[in-house]
């Protein structure tokens, strides 16, 4: 967190209401006001409590998964430091509607300081999501660009660069739950996470066949010339030195087993065509 603690105790389990007879909390209220000490400012703080974790959890509940609520709350306690310094028994408030606000108040300091995005982003962001929804309500689709743009008054050069900033606005732990299954061990963003160095079975499987196709029927030499030059890459100098063979002797073997490829796929075309 941000700011340093001042030496406040946390419950391990704080109680779900304020369970102090109100004349005693009178009396610690006039004793603190008297004479400031720690001991009676922690009595104080240890009875609030439920309220910073009330205020707390009220918030969690609009945040992304990743913000921990303890997080929360503990910003929040240094708000009730700040009401308890700064009460006026006098003045005929009740503490607890005058600190709901200086609890709300540090808590979305800390936010906003834990924030990377500038405010100013995140604005944006949030009024061209809301103008999404909005357009999406009146068309019954997803608007384009160009209508978002013009809902938003705004040139096609300013508003990619709104679009861009926007996209960037969010960020998603790897830890946190895609989605729960039956067994112990959920699913993780981790492990729905694109591997771009992954190859796709389907794709390697069609591979395999195509390149089954295309070398049936050829030489040795000739296999390894169309198996080196397209799913090698390797130049026709390179394909010469694996083969012993001069580069412009690897060239013509190329085109002609190219050209003998296409006769054949001709002739298969024109089979085909004839079943049909």
């Amino acid at each position: 967190m941000a700011r340093t603690s001042t030496a406040v105790p946390i419950a391990a389990k704080t109680p779900n209401k304020l369970t102090a007879p109100a004349m005693d909390m009178t009396k610690i209220w006039q004793a603190y006001k008297t004479q400031p000490t720690e001991g009676l400012r922690n009595q104080l703080v240890e009875y609030y409590l439920p309220l910073v974790r009330y205020n707390a959890e009220r918030l969690h509940v609009k945040l992304p998964d990743e913000v921990d609520v303890d997080d929360l709350a503990q910003a929040g306690i240094f708000g009730l430091v700040d009401a308890i310094n700064a009460f006026d028994l006098g003045r005929g408030v009740k503490f607890e509607t005058y600190c709901a606000q200086r609890i709300r108040g540090a808590i979305l300091d800390e936010l906003r300081a834990m924030d990377w995005v500038p405010r100013l982003v995140r604005s944006r962001a949030h009024k061209l999501n809301e103008t999404a929804r909005a357009l999406e309500a009146e068309l019954g689709r997803k608007p384009t660009e160009k209508e978002l743009a013009k809902r938003m008054s705004l040139p096609m050069g300013e508003f990619n660069r709104l679009r861009r900033d926007a996209s960037a606005v969010s960020l998603v732990s790897l830890s946190r739950t895609h989605y729960e299954t039956d067994s112990n061990k959920d699913v993780t963003e981790l492990d729905v996470l694109r591997d771009p160095a992954g190859r796709d079975p389907v794709n390697e499987a069609q591979r395999a066949d195509l390149k089954d196709l295309l070398t049936r029927g050829l030489t040795r030499a000739e296999r390894l010339i169309l198996i080196l030059y397209y799913y090698e890459e390797m130049t026709m100098k390179e394909i010469g030195s694996t083969l012993d063979l001069s580069e412009s002797r690897v060239s013509q073997m190329h085109s002609a087993i190219l050209d003998r490829l296409k006769g054949q796929l001709n002739n298969r075309h024109r089979e085909f065509a004839k079943v049909h």
